[in-house]
C-alpha cells in the first residue's frame, strides 16, 4: 500500500455503516487498487462496573473514519459520494492528507493494550461492598486509586467512620 491516510467527516454514532458502504462501493466499483483500507479508530478502555472488569474498545474519534487511498478524481469522487459520508476533512476544496507520523500514532493507539481505567463512580458516592470482610457494608467513596486499583471508602464499623481500602472489583455503585 503506497497511500496516504485521509480523515473523513461521517454522523456521529454511523461510522460502522459509513465504512460498510464505503468497502462495498470500492468491492462493486472494483477499486481496491486505488482505495486500499477503511478503518474506525478506537481506543480500548478497562470497565469497572457492578465489580466486574473488562475491556472495551470506545471510538476514539466520534463522527470521523479514516481511508488509505491513492487520490486522483475517480477514488475522491467515489469516497466524496458514498452514502453516510459528510466529506474529507480539509482546509481548503482538494483534500489533505493526514501526516504519515499522525496516522501511524492513531493506528497504533488502536492496538495498544488498554491502560486507563474507568470506574461507574467517583468520590461522594454511595457503594455496597461484594465481597471479603465487609460484604454487604455500604459506605461512601473517599478516594479512588486507579493506578492501584483500589478504592478508600469510609464503613461504619463500631459506631464510627473508618477508611478501608478495597479492590475496585469489591465494590459496586448503589
Amino acid at each position: 500500500m503506497d497511500g496516504e491516510w485521509y480523515l473523513l467527516y461521517v454522523s456521529s454514532g454511523h461510522e460502522e455503516q459509513a465504512r460498510r458502504n464505503l468497502e462495498q462501493r470500492i468491492k462493486y466499483m472494483d477499486v481496491g487498487d486505488k482505495i486500499f483500507d477503511v478503518v474506525i479508530p478506537t481506543a480500548k478502555e478497562i470497565e469497572i462496573k457492578a465489580g466486574k472488569r473488562r475491556t472495551i474498545t470506545k471510538k476514539a474519534f466520534p463522527g470521523y473514519i479514516m481511508v488509505n487511498m491513492q487520490l486522483d478524481e475517480h477514488s475522491w469522487d467515489i469516497v466524496r459520494n458514498t452514502p453516510g459520508v459528510a466529506g474529507f476533512v480539509s482546509a481548503g476544496v482538494k483534500p489533505v492528507p493526514l501526516p504519515q507520523e499522525e496516522a501511524n500514532a492513531i493506528l497504533r493507539r488502536m492496538d495498544e493494550a488498554p491502560t486507563e481505567v474507568k470506574t461507574t463512580f467517583k468520590e461522594g458516592d454511595s457503594i455496597r461492598v461484594t465481597s471479603g470482610p465487609f460484604l454487604d457494608f455500604i459506605g461512601k467513596v473517599e478516594q479512588v486509586n486507579l493506578n492501584k486499583g483500589k478504592v478508600i471508602v469510609m464503613l461504619s464499623l463500631f459506631g464510627r467512620e473508618t477508611p478501608v481500602e478495597l479492590d475496585l472489583l469489591g465494590v459496586e455503585k448503589l
